[in-house]
């Protein structure tokens, strides 16, 4: 049995929690998100709790009895807290803005790069070298905080690139000379 999965999941105050069939639609303070959960797996909202039960030890059940309680764990958390990334420039000249609500990069390339946000993420930049992606829905804050990631990724040589706040490049030696 998976430890993760058999955990039932409390819901706060202020948050309601709809199951109709396997749409399955979690609203906060901070917004609404609606999720079409697996058909395999069976999802009971009792009281003030939401169990998450598999029908059979079947090695797709079992793969889904952490996953679906986890995914329906950060949905409740998103929409009471919400999720946040941050991201950090480390280069000479690397710097990040907001402009409105769009973010432009200067990250070595001849021209400024500009990232849109979708719906339901926003961007903040406390310092130059700094970018904070915040939204409600986990999987797409961690999804948009990639792309602004692949943008300048970390090189092994100098470190220069975006990085996740926290984040360890693993340093190479660079070329020696032959005498």
């Amino acid at each position: 049995m998976s430890r993760i999965g058999k955990k039932p999941i409390a819901i706060p105050d202020g948050v309601e929690v709809k199951l109709d069939g396997t749409v399955l639609t979690v609203k906060g303070p901070k917004g609404t998100l609606t999720r079409t959960l697996h058909n395999e797996v069976n999802v009971k909202v009792e009281g003030n709790e939401i169990i998450v039960e598999r029908p059979s030890d079947h090695k797709l059940h079992r793969a889904l009895h952490g996953t679906t309680r986890s995914i329906i764990a950060n949905m409740v958390e998103g929409v009471t807290n919400g999720f946040a990334k941050t991201l950090e420039l480390v280069g000479v000249g690397y710097r990040a803005a907001k402009s409105g609500s769009n973010l432009t990069l200067s990250v070595g390339y001849s021209h400024p790069v500009e990232i849109t946000p979708e719906e339901g993420i926003e961007f903040e930049v406390p310092a130059q070298t700094q970018i904070v992606v915040k939204g409600i829905d986990k999987e797409r804050v961690g999804q948009v905080a990639s792309e602004i990631r692949a943008v300048r990724k970390p090189e092994p040589y100098k470190g220069k690139g975006i990085r996740y706040q926290g984040e360890r490049v693993r340093r190479k030696e660079g070329k020696t000379g032959k005498k």
